[in-house]
């Protein structure tokens, strides 16, 4: 059943991109570029964390999750929002910091502490993007990226933090952001 669950979660996490990509094309949505490319840096290193704790389902999803916040960014360069401030920068900032301690202490467990923690700092642009310009977003892919998680949080072989933190972690702020955009185009009209 486990393996069941890990691959929904997979097809899930590579089809959630998919209606954003579309979006970003027809200049729908218009996405941070900071934002996307800090979870591409922070999933990457919550992958690498979970896969050296043996933690293959965690892992598979934050490597996909990569592999297309990536893709955003490369589509989001040309087509998206590229500032950057202060703030966008402390959070990259705070993602090197993640992997520093990941080093520094040698402890998977911490890594995906850290990184979850920058992470929340990582949504905050995109957040507010979603709340100002919802229209500028897609609730689809955050919705689908929630779902994804929670297959792979079922999946989870054992409750250790390298297992299910991130999963978790991402269901509640995927679903989040999905739930902004959402309420947000129902109660305004679009620009």
């Amino acid at each position: 059943m486990k393996t069941a669950f890990i691959v929904i979660s997979s097809i899930l996490a590579i089809v959630n991109i998919l209606p954003y990509i579309r979006d970003v094309y027809r200049r729908k949505n218009k996405p941070r570029v900071v934002s996307w490319l800090t979870w591409s840096l922070l999933t990457g290193i919550a992958s690498a964390a979970s896969f050296s704790d043996g933690q293959y389902a965690s892992g598979i999803l934050l490597l996909l999750s990569s592999l297309e916040t990536l893709s955003v960014v490369i589509l989001g360069w040309r087509f998206g929002v590229r500032e950057f401030d202060f703030f966008d920068a402390a959070c990259q900032a705070a993602a090197v910091v993640g992997l520093i301690l990941w080093l520094i202490f040698n402890s998977p467990s911490i890594a995906i502490i850290a990184t979850i923690s920058i992470d929340i700092a990582a949504s905050l642009p995109t957040l507010r993007h979603a709340w100002r310009k919802p229209f500028e977003e897609t609730a689809i892919t955050f919705f689908l990226g929630s779902l994804a998680a929670l297959f792979t949080f079922m999946a989870a072989k054992n409750f250790k933090i390298t297992a299910v933190a991130f999963p978790i972690y991402l269901v509640l702020m995927n679903f989040l952001i999905s739930a902004v955009i959402y309420t947000r185009q129902h109660n305004l009209k679009p620009a």
